[in-house]
């Protein structure tokens, strides 16, 4: 299960019943922390009556001032019932003031085409090459890209003793005491800081254990970062289906991400 799906779904429903929310599970507002972390955003048209809104689907990172990291499902993984359109990026922080589910018509806009890895899908649950990048047709100015790992850097620190900050739209909960009926649709830039539970090959899982003080990611998240300090070290892939326990990120210090990555931008 991946985090974008149910994000899709909120959304839809939230233009019939409206609600306050934020994003990232357990978190506080960005505040222009990570500018350079922005959010998809996808027009969803109804098949039936042609009728499109535009809604939040994923997020992702500059990491070149015309390249964003993302994650491979974000652009293949719709189930067939809804029909994307158009799909852009933007950097804004706050993509809907309403709070409706509905991304605002004044949202700055960023075009571009999406490239998913070759493999995508074809490893299985040990390494789904779940990793992508969107090119922007126009290069940002003014906003610094994140920085990239270098080769294998998870392998070469203490993990399990550093504090990890994941960033993202998506949806939100703020209470551990229901299932999924408290899950609200993101509206803004939020991070949530969590620790590290295992790393194998492929993968980062951390904990969004509110209990112990750390939050996360839930749908509309995927794509984002996971950041140890300034650096991204892996993206938000799939965790828990309530949202309140764990996160299972996707490396980016591996030779089969770098090398995907290499193609479009100079790696430490």
């Amino acid at each position: 299960m991946k985090r974008m799906i149910l994000a899709v779904l909120l959304t839809s429903f939230a233009v019939l019943a409206p609600v306050v929310a934020h994003a990232i599970v357990y978190g506080e507002p960005d505040n222009g922390e990570h500018p350079n972390v922005g959010s998809f955003v996808g027009e969803l048209t109804d098949p039936d009556t042609g009728d499109s809104t535009l809604i939040q689907l994923c997020t992702g990172t500059l990491i070149d001032t015309d390249v964003v990291l993302s994650a491979s499902h974000c652009f293949t993984g719709l189930p067939p019932s809804f029909t994307i359109t158009d799909t852009w990026f933007t950097l804004d922080e706050v993509i809907d003031a309403n709070k409706d589910g509905v991304v605002d018509p004044t949202v700055k806009l960023l075009t571009g085409t999406p490239v998913t890895h070759p493999l995508f899908a074809s490893g299985g649950v040990s390494n789904t090459f779940d990793i992508a990048v969107f090119l922007l047709d126009k290069a940002v100015t003014g906003i610094a890209p994140a920085e990239l790992p270098g080769p294998g850097l998870l392998n070469d620190i203490a993990w399990r003793k550093e504090t990890f900050t994941a960033v993202g739209y998506g949806a939100v909960r703020e209470t551990n005491r229901k299932a999924t009926q408290s899950i609200l649709v993101g509206w803004r830039r939020e991070k949530a800081d969590q620790q590290a539970r295992s790393l194998t090959r492929a993968w980062l899982t951390l904990s969004m254990n509110l209990a112990t003080g750390n939050g996360g990611t839930c749908y509309g998240d995927s794509g984002g970062p996971h950041l140890l300090g300034d650096v991204v070290v892996s993206i938000t892939i799939t965790g828990d289906v309530p949202c309140k326990s764990t996160d299972k990120t996707y490396r980016v210090d591996t030779p089969w991400a770098r090398e995907f990555l290499a193609q479009f931008v100079t790696l430490p």
